[in-house]
């Protein structure tokens, strides 16, 4: 296996809640208003640090998707997942973006869990 680099981010951070590696900026969020199956979760254009895992087909409550988990590439946590493609014309704002689970997955860079009180209006747990 290769050397790890980990990009250091500046600015309002995301990190793993294990390791406290940075994933994303706050800049980079693109949306609050996930849910998922194990509580909130948030829609960002970029992260980094992460590896993805092979791809599947996932139904979930907007529909079929391709995804592909990610893990933080430090401690190998489950951090989320990538939207590879959308199959329905109504999702494929989706498609290239990340999702990062907030409870118990990431912390925003002030050592503190990150919860944000939002309407859930758009929700993608998997049916199962």
């Amino acid at each position: 296996m290769g050397r790890i680099f980990v990009v250091d981010l500046e600015g309002r951070t995301f990190t793993c809640k294990s390791c406290k590696t940075h994933l994303a900026l706050a800049d980079e969020l693109f949306s609050r208003a996930f849910h998922c199956r194990r509580g909130k979760a948030y829609l960002f254009s970029n992260v980094v640090n992460v590896t993805v895992g092979p791809h599947e087909e996932r139904m979930m409550i907007s529909g079929m998707h391709t995804v592909a988990d990610i893990f933080c590439c430090c401690c190998g946590q489950l951090v989320g997942w990538k939207y590879e493609v959308a199959h329905e014309k109504s999702q494929k704002f989706k498609e290239g973006k990340f999702a990062l689970e907030s409870r118990g997955k990431i912390m925003d860079g002030t050592d503190s869990e990150f919860y944000i009180d939002t309407h859930l209006s758009i929700s993608d747990a998997e049916d199962a």
